[in-house]
């Protein structure tokens, strides 16, 4: 071959990508980039109004420590509020539990 065209094989010959050979002539695969390292957790910054209902506003704090997990420590704290939002609603549907019914009176209609 001439020198404007080097030979297979070699390493000027090989495109950007393709594995260069190694040190006994086989090819070697490049290494593969490192991942990178995922972000620290950090708080949105919403603002958890108070709704005045003591089950809804327990489980709005309970969000606030999503913001000290990572997204996959996220479920177990979502898990939990909806679990409790559930319970809440149950509770309002079921309504106040009614009053006991009291004793009939006797009757003073007895005479004898």
């Amino acid at each position: 071959m001439n020198d404007s065209m080097p030979e297979p094989g070699t390493a000027a010959a090989t495109a950007p990508g393709d594995a260069a050979p190694g040190p006994s002539g086989e090819r070697v695969p490049p290494a593969a980039p490192a991942p990178p390292e995922p972000a620290a957790p950090a708080p949105l910054g919403v603002v958890r109004a108070p709704t005045g209902n003591a089950g809804v506003d327990a489980g709005l704090e309970r969000l606030a420590d999503a913001d000290h997990l990572p997204a996959d420590g996220h479920i177990e704290v979502y898990e939990d509020v909806h679990r409790g939002l559930r319970e809440t609603l149950t509770a309002l549907d079921a309504g106040p539990t009614p009053a006991p019914v009291p004793a009939p009176m006797p009757s003073y209609d007895n005479r004898s």
